[in-house]
C-alpha cells in the first residue's frame, strides 16, 4: 500500500500528542502516589529514631558524594558496589534475627538449631509484615537493626572499607554517614511495606528478599506472559509493515553517486570537524577509563601495581565512583559532539549555502562546550571529594548532582542546553533554503525536530531538586536518559542516515522523508510511553506495569525495521563495483544498525520481560545491554558520520581508509568479545544467584570474589585491550585526516548535492 508524506505527518502528530498526554497524566498521578516521607518513626519508647529531615540530608549526602556510581539506590546506578536499598533490608532481616536469637534463645542466630533459627526468622518477617505506612512505629527489634546499619554505613563509607574499593572519608562525616544510612533504610522500607490497598509493597515487592516476605507478584508473572505474546505479534507486525508499505530503496543503478572531489568544502564544514577531534580525544579518554573500571572489579584498591610506583594511592585519588561519572559523561559528550557536527556539516551539504560567520559560531559553539564539559568535570570532582558544602545549594548547582547520567551541575547543564539551543539555530541557518521550500515535514525540518528533542528532553530533568523525594526523582531522570536513548537518539539515527543517503545519491529526498516518518512514527510511539518499565520497582504506582510490558515489547518493531534498513543499506554497497567512495562511512552506518538490534532489541526485551527484569534489575546484564545499545548503536553512527565527513573534505588523492578499517574492526570484535565473553557470562551468573538466593546476594563482595566470576571479569581484557587500540587508531586517524583536508577549502560556487536536491519536485 502507497503512503503519503503528509499522511504519516498527520499521524506521527497525533502519536506524539497522545504519548505526551499518557505521559502527562501518568505524571501527575504518580506525584500523588509516590510513596510518604514520615515526619518521624518512633521506637517502642515513642522517641523518633529518624525524622523527615534525616532522611533528606541523607539524600542529599548520597548525591553529593557521587555514591549512585559507586552502588545503586533502588537498583539504579553502578553495580560495582552494594545496593543500597537491598544492602539495607538484607542488614536489618539479619540484625533483627539476630535481635530475637539473643532475646529468645541467649545466643546469636548462626548458632541456633534449624527449628529455632526459623522461630526467629518468622518473628523478623512478621515485626516487618506489621508496618503501618501511615504512622510506622519500629519495634525493639527494628530500632536495633537501625542502629546496626547506621553503625555499618558508618564504617562502609566514612572510614573507609578497602575490600570494597570506598575510600576513606567517601563520606566525609561519621553524623552524614549516618544520614545516608537513613535514607537507605527509608528505601528499604517502602520496599517492604504495602501500598495502602494492595497486598505488595510500594517497589512491587522488589528487592527479592524472601526474609522481608518479598517475592515476585502475580501481575509481575502474568505481564511477563502476555510480553512473550506481544513478542511474536510485535515482530510480525515489523516486518509486515516493512514489506507492504511502499517505502522506495535507494536503486544504485538508476542514480548518480556524487564524487566527493566534486564537491565544493565550504569553512564551516571544515570547522565542524574540528569537532571529530576533541570527540576522539573524550573517546580514547572514556576507554581508558572504562580499563580502569573494569579493572578495580578484580583489585578494589590498585591497578596492575602503577599506584606503588608512582606514590599515589588510586583509591583515594581516582575512586571508583568519579571514574565512572566521567566514563559515563564521556561517552554521551563525544558521541553528541559528532551528532552534532554532522547536522551543522549536512546542512551545508544539502543546500550548497553557508550563512554569514557560519564558520565563526561551529567555532564558538564548540569552545563553549569545552568550557561547560571542562567546568562540569572539575565540579564532580570538587563536590565528590568535599571541597564544596552540601549544607549549602552550591554542591548540585556547581558541584556534584550526583544522579547517573546527570551527574554535573544545574548550572552547567543549563550550559549544555544552551549548547543545544545554538546548534539548532545555527543548523536552521545552513538549512534555510531548504526550510523554505519543504513542507513542515520535510527531511530538514526532521532533523532539528530530532536534534530539539534531544536539548527538549533535558529539560525534564530541571524538574526536581535535592529535596524531591528519590522516586519523584527517578522518574523525572529517567524521562532524559530513557527518552534520549529510546526516542530523541533513535530519531536522530532514522533522520540522519536518511539524509545522508540523500547526500550520497542513493534515495530521493521525498523517499527518504517518508522512510524517515515512518520510522519515527514507531520510535516515538513506543519510546515515549516505553519509559514506563523503568518504574516498576522504584516505589512508582502500580499501572506502570501493564503499560511498562507492553510499550517495551512494542519497541522491537522500530528495532526490527532499522535493521531491515541496515540489510538495504549493506545490498548498496556490497552489490556496487569497486569505485563506488562511500563504503566505509557505510560501514559504520550497517553496525550501528546491527548492534541496535543486538543491544536494545534482543537483550534490551529479554532483561525487561518483568520477571526476568525483577531478578535482573541492576546487574552485569544491564551493563551488556547499555554497552551493545549506547556504544554499539549510537557510537558507530557517530564515527559512521565522522568518517563520511572526512571522506569529502580530504581530496582523493590524500585519503587512506586503511587506519578506519583497522579501527572499525578492532571497535567492532573488540564490543562482541567484551560482551559475549565476559559481560553477558557475569549477568548469568548473577541471574541465577538472585533468584537461588537473594538480590543482596547476587551484588555482594562475596559473589564478585568467587573463581569464576573472577575469571569472567579477566576475559574482559582481551575486548578493552581491542577497544582502547581501535579508539587510539581511530584518534591518529582524525588528526592525521584534519591535517590533510585544508587544501579542499574553497567558496560558494557550483554544488553537486545542493543542485539534485533542489531539482527534485515536492510532491
Amino acid at each position: 500500500m502507497e503512503v503519503r508524506r503528509r499522511t504519516l505527518a498527520r499521524i506521527l502528530a497525533v502519536v506524539f500528542v497522545f504519548n505526551l498526554a499518557i505521559m502527562g497524566v501518568g505524571a501527575w498521578y504518580s506525584m500523588q502516589q509516590s510513596p510518604p516521607i514520615p515526619d518521624a518513626i518512633d521506637g517502642p519508647d515513642g522517641e523518633p529514631i529518624v525524622t523527615e529531615s534525616d532522611v533528606q540530608a541523607g539524600k542529599a549526602t548520597f548525591q553529593s558524594n557521587g555514591l549512585m556510581n559507586h552502588g545503586s539506590i533502588l537498583g539504579n546506578g553502578a553495580y560495582y558496589g552494594v545496593d543500597y536499598t537491598a544492602s539495607a533490608l538484607e542488614l536489618k532481616v539479619q540484625y533483627m534475627r539476630d535481635y530475637y536469637a539473643q532475646e529468645r534463645y541467649g545466643t546469636a542466630y548462626e548458632r541456633l538449631e534449624p527449628a529455632e533459627q526459623a522461630g526467629a526468622e518468622r518473628l523478623a518477617e512478621l515485626d516487618l509484615e506489621e508496618t503501618e505506612p501511615e504512622a510506622p512505629e519500629h519495634s525493639e527489634a527494628e530500632a536495633y537493626a537501625h542502629e546496626q546499619v547506621r553503625q555499618e554505613f558508618v564504617d562502609r563509607y566514612h572510614e573507609g572499607s578497602r575490600e570494597r574499593g570506598v575510600p576513606a572519608e567517601a563520606i566525609e562525616s561519621e553524623t552524614d554517614a549516618r544520614r545516608f544510612a537513613d535514607f537507605a533504610l527509608w528505601t528499604a522500607w517502602i520496599s517492604h511495606a504495602d501500598r495502602p490497598g494492595t497486598d505488595n509493597s510500594y517497589t512491587n515487592n522488589w528487592p527479592y528478599q524472601p526474609g522481608a516476605g518479598n517475592t515476585p507478584t502475580g501481575g509481575t508473572a502474568v505481564w511477563s506472559s502476555i510480553s512473550l505474546i506481544l513478542l511474536v505479534g510485535a515482530a510480525g507486525i515489523g516486518i509486515w509493515l516493512y514489506k507492504s508499505v511502499t517505502l522506495p530503496e535507494p536503486e544504485t543503478s538508476l542514480v548518480s553517486i556524487p564524487d566527493p572531489d566534486e564537491i565544493d568544502v565550504f569553512p564551516s564544514q571544515i570547522a565542524a570537524t574540528w569537532f571529530v577531534l576533541v570527540a576522539a580525544v573524550l573517546f580514547i579518554a572514556q576507554t581508558l577509563l572504562g580499563a580502569v573500571l573494569a579493572h578495580y572489579y578484580v583489585e578494589r584498591d590498585a591497578f596492575y601495581g602503577i599506584e606503588s610506583i608512582a606514590g599515589r594511592d588510586i583509591l583515594q585519588w581516582l575512586p571508583f565512583s568519579i571514574a565512572k561519572t566521567y566514563h559515563l559523561d564521556l561517552g554521551i559528550l563525544w558521541i553528541a559532539a559528532l551528532w552534532l557536527a554532522a547536522g551543522l556539516f549536512l546542512a551545508t551539504l544539502l543546500t550548497g549555502h553557508e550563512p554569514s560567520r557560519q564558520r565563526t559560531y561551529v567555532s564558538g559553539l564548540l569552545g563553549a562546550i569545552v568550557v561547560v564539559t571542562v567546568g562540569g568535570f572539575v565540579g564532580v570532582w570538587l563536590g565528590t571529594n568535599g571541597y564544596i558544602d552540601t549544607d549549602s545549594w552550591y554542591w548540585w548547582l556547581i558541584g556534584n548532582e550526583g544522579l547517573e547520567y546527570l551527574e554535573v551541575g544545574r548550572l552547567w547543564q543549563f550550559g549544555l542546553l544552551a549548547g543545544f539551543g545554538f546548534w539548532a539555530v545555527l543548523v536552521a541557518r545552513g538549512f534555510k533554503p531548504l526550510l523554505d521550500r519543504e513542507p513542515r515535514y520535510g527531511l530538514a525540518h526532521m532533523i532539528l525536530y530530532a536534534g530539539g528533542s534531544i536539548g527538549l528532553l533535558f529539560l525534564a530533568g530541571m524538574l526536581y531538586t535535592p529535596e524531591t523525594s528519590i522516586v519523584v526523582t527517578e522518574f523525572w531522570r529517567w524521562w532524559v536518559v530513557h527518552m534520549w536513548v529510546e526516542g530523541a537518539f533513535e530519531f536522530f539515527i532514522v533522520a540522519i542516515v536518511g539524509v545522508t543517503l540523500v547526500s550520497m545519491g542513493l534515495l530521493r529526498r521525498q523517499s527518504a522523508e517518508k522512510a524517515v516518518m515512518f520510522q519515527a512514527l514507531f520510535v516515538m510511539g513506543t519510546g515515549v510511553i516505553g519509559v514506563s518499565h523503568h518504574y516498576w520497582w522504584v516505589g512508582q504506582p502500580d499501572v506502570w506495569l501493564p503499560l511498562g510490558t507492553v510499550f517495551s515489547t512494542l519497541e522491537l518493531i522500530p528495532l526490527v525495521l532499522i535493521l531491515f534498513e541496515a540489510l538495504g543499506q549493506y545490498r548498496i554497497f556490497a552489490t556496487s563495483d569497486e569505485t563506488f567512495p562511500y563504503t566505509l562511512p557505510f560501514m559504520f552506518i550497517i553496525a550501528s544498525g546491527a548492534w541496535n538490534f543486538l543491544g536494545a532489541g534482543v537483550l534490551g526485551f529479554f532483561i525487561n520481560l518483568p520477571l526476568i527484569n525483577y531478578y535482573e534489575h541492576g546487574t552485569y546484564l544491564t551493563v551488556a545491554h547499555a554497552h551493545a545499545s549506547m556504544f554499539g548503536a549510537f557510537g558507530f553512527l557517530a564515527l559512521g558520520m565522522a568518517t563520511y565527513m572526512f571522506r569529502i573534505t580530504v581530496p582523493g588523492d590524500r585519503w587512506s581508509g586503511r587506519r578506519l578499517r583497522w579501527s572499525f574492526w578492532l571497535l567492532n570484535v573488540g564490543l562482541a568479545v567484551m560482551t559475549l565473553l565476559s559481560l553477558m557470562p557475569v549477568g548469568f551468573a548473577q541471574l541465577e544467584v538472585a533468584f537461588t538466593e537473594s538480590y543482596a546476594a547476587s551484588r555482594s563482595l562475596a559473589f564478585y570474589n568467587s573463581d569464576l566470576i573472577q575469571l569472567l571479569f579477566w576475559l574482559r581484557v582481551p575486548g578493552d585491550v581491542m577497544i582502547i587500540l581501535g579508539a587510539f587508531v581511530f584518534g591518529v586517524d582524525a588528526f592525521a585526516k584534519v591535517s590533510e583536508q585544508t587544501s579542499a577549502v574553497v567558496g560558494e560556487s557550483d554544488h553537486p548535492v545542493a543542485n539534485r536536491v533542489f531539482s527534485e519536485d515536492d510532491d
